[in-house]
This record gives structure tokens, sequence and C-alpha cells, in this order.
């Protein structure tokens, strides 16, 4: 007797007598046979422990494996837990699931995307991967690809107008020229650690979302006169309370104080918030605080916070929808301004 591992389609045919394409059939295209028949089948291949035809080896043929990557800029890890990017990931998932595509989450910190090309149908993009290789790798690959929050010539992605949102909560938190503003931004630098940004990098910035913010925010400050001091702007490495609350504390205690802080993010900001609240600072009496996501711990905060609202599961219905459309379109997902008591 054949081993059960070592079965396949023509020799299970043989077996039971039956044309290859009967056995396939059996499997694959129930409609091509009476339900007796195909009973007879199955149990047959059950008794001999054959569970089917190689799907791999059918996939590979057909070049068609109904698995999609989402490449996450960071760790699979950090990012089903951050707030807004588990927000996506529900809106893309449930858009494959009803297409019956199959979800594989794919680190951006990883080196290549070669380990899982060959296997996926293309690849969805949540933000601009870290590792800066993957972005070249996914710009030249022949597979579908479509991108969230950043852009790559591939002409299939979505995201909000992260500059003129930026431009806009600026305007709402500044009062006069002689506001006195800090920056807590997000990931500005390629670096590590909550440190104060004197320069940028002369790189090209296109595909990142926080430097179209600084964009945003340098734009409403210019344009009502406010100085905004080269000693007032953060780089915050991870969007977590900790990193956060180092670049809050150091704002809050810097001579001249602040009485204006722009959060790239609202974990920024609610952090900031605590050490505001910590020093017995009134909000926004002694100083305006707005944050950026829209998450839904801004909304419950004391006080409400003043931010950006994007509809980020709404991001990931329409990026999964591009990718199963393969649609070559650029779509602006509208955001608002949930107008708070911090502003």
């Amino acid at each position: 007797m054949i081993d059960k591992k070592a079965w396949t389609l023509k020799s299970v045919a043989q077996k039971l007598g039956v044309s290859n394409a009967t056995v396939s059939n059996a499997f694959n295209r129930p409609d091509q046979l009476s339900k007796k028949r195909r009973d007879e089948i199955l149990e047959s291949c059950k008794e001999i422990g054959y569970s089917g035809p190689n799907r791999a080896a059918q996939s590979l043929r057909k070049g068609h494996f109904n698995i999609v990557a989402l490449v996450l800029p960071d760790s699979v890890e950090y990012m089903v837990t951050d707030p807004v990017a588990s927000k996506f990931v529900k809106g893309v998932s449930s858009v494959l699931e009803q297409s019956k595509v199959n979800l594989l989450l794919f680190s951006g910190t990883s080196e290549n995307i070669n380990a899982v090309s060959d296997f996926v149908d293309g690849f969805i993009c949540y933000g601009s991967p870290r590792n800066t290789a993957l972005i070249e790798q996914l710009r030249v690959t022949n597979k579908k690809v479509v991108t969230a929050d950043f852009d790559i010539d591939r002409k299939a992605s979505v995201g909000i107008d992260n500059e003129q949102a930026a431009y806009e909560i600026a305007k709402l938190a500044l009062h006069s020229k002689d506001d006195a503003v800090a920056i807590l931004g997000l990931r500005l630098l390629d670096s590590t650690v909550t440190s104060r940004v004197y320069d940028l990098p002369g790189l090209d910035y296109q595909c990142s979302i926080s430097h179209k913010r600084l964009n945003g925010y340098n734009r409403a400050i210019k344009e009502l006169g406010v100085e905004l001091r080269s000693d007032r702007v953060w780089n915050i490495p991870e969007n977590k309370h900790h990193f956060a609350l180092i670049a809050a504390r150091e704002a809050l205690t810097s001579t001249p104080r602040p009485n204006v802080l722009l959060c790239m993010s609202d974990l920024i900001a609610l952090a900031a918030i605590q050490e505001i609240n910590a020093m017995g600072l009134k909000i926004p009496q002694d100083i305006r605080i707005v944050g950026f996501d829209g998450i839904d711990e801004a909304l419950r905060s004391q006080p409400k916070l003043t931010t950006i609202h994007q509809n980020n599961e709404k991001k990931g219905i329409k990026a999964a929808e591009l990718f199963i459309e393969r649609a070559i379109e650029s779509v602006i997902i509208p955001f608002h301004i949930e107008d708070g008591e911090t502003s």
C-alpha cells in the first residue's frame, strides 16, 4: 500500500479505477458529479488517507494564492496593539474575509519581501516601512501593491491630506503671534531615542506622514507670524506613552514654557495632558494642546482632546477594496477636526 503521504491525484485515480478528472472534480468541482458519485469518491479517499490535491502546487501553477500580505511599518507585535494601526487592520480584514482572501501580517522591519513574494497575490502597505530597502522592493515588484499613508508611484494608494490637516489644527490652536509653540513630533529622525530636533537631514521625505504634518504646522506658524524657536521641536521614536512623556516633560520645563503644544498623535497628546495635570497647570488657560488621529481614548479624555479625526477603519476598507478591484487610483479619505476642550 502506498504511504498516505505519497498519494498523488494520479495514483489515487489509478487505485480507485477512475479518471484523474473525476478525483479532481470530487474535491474542486462538485457540480460536475452526482452527489452519490462524489460521496463515494470522497469516502474512498478518506479510507486510504488522501485529503485532496496539493493546493500549494495548484496555486503555484495558477499564480493565484488568495493571500494578501499586509506590510506593517513596525513589528507585528507593536502594530496590533497600536490603536490607529489596529483599526486599519480591522478594516482590511473585513473586506478580505468577505472576498474569501486570507491575510498575512508581514513586519516592515524585515530585510526583504522575497520570503513571501512567491506565495502571495500582492501587498497592502500601511505606512512607510522603516526599512527603506523594502520601499524600493515594493516599487519594483510585479505583484499588486496598494499603499496607505504614503505613495511609491504605484498609483494605488489611500490616505488623508496630512499636511492640510496639520495646518488646520495648528491654526485652531494658535491664537496670536506671541504664542510660544512646541512641536512633539513622531519619527522625524531615524533614531531610537527621544530628542530635540535642530536640523532635519537633507533627504526626500515624501513617504513620511510625519514630515508632511510638520510642513502643515510650519505653514500655519509662519502664516500667523509666530516664532518657533530652534529648540522647540522634539522627535519621539515610537508612538508610546513613555517616549512621549519624556518629550512632554522636557517641553513643559523649558524656559520660557510653551503655551501651545502641537502633538503628532493622540497618544503623545494624552501623555502631555497627564504631565500638564501633574504640574498643576490648567488646560487650555495655561497651555493649549492638540492631537492627531481621533482615537477613542482621546474622545474620552478629561478634558476632551481637540484632534484631527481620520477614519482608519474606513482607510483599511478602501485599501482592501482597491486591491480586490485591481484599481490604480489614489484615494483621499476625508478628515475632520474633533473640537474638544484643549484648544
